[in-house]
């Protein structure tokens, strides 16, 4: 097994409809079912704490793969989706969108092999792929 970097912890009661706190003590938060799920909303949820988790983690990659290519990528900004759908045998799926905008990246085809790159490296996506579909877009665009 490999070395372990980091490893966070959270504790959560109540399920949709509870709450979740770290272990630090840094996140600590009420969840609520939506209200488009039939729940009275007023809090997050897990689809919204793994959009935000997703694209943090990919904005992350990006700026990692820029660097290797000595490219400055320091105004990206990424607009994330979580969908929740049926998977057809009575259970759940998800799938993600990922719209990364490069404003400072002009070229159209390297801001693509940019967004490729951090595909590869990005833990949540090595961690879904295969399993949930993942859309990758440029400024609304699909690469």
């Amino acid at each position: 097994m490999a070395k372990v970097i980091y490893t966070a912890h959270a504790h959560v009661t109540g399920g949709r409809d509870g709450h979740a706190k770290t272990s630090d003590g840094g996140l600590s938060l009420d969840l609520r079912v939506p209200t488009e799920m039939g729940g009275n909303g007023g809090g997050t949820n897990p689809e919204e704490l793994f959009a935000a988790g997703y694209a943090a983690c990919f904005e992350s990659a990006l700026r990692t793969i820029a660097r290797r290519r000595h490219m400055d990528a320091d105004d990206i900004t990424i607009d994330s989706a979580v969908s929740l759908l049926p998977n057809g045998d009575g259970g759940f799926k998800l799938a993600v969108t990922l719209d990364v905008a490069l404003p400072s990246i002009g070229d159209r085809e390297t801001a693509g092999q940019l967004v490729r790159g951090a595909h590869e490296v990005c833990p949540y996506s090595n961690a879904t792929r295969g399993n949930i579909d993942v859309t990758l877009l440029i400024h609304g665009e699909p690469i």
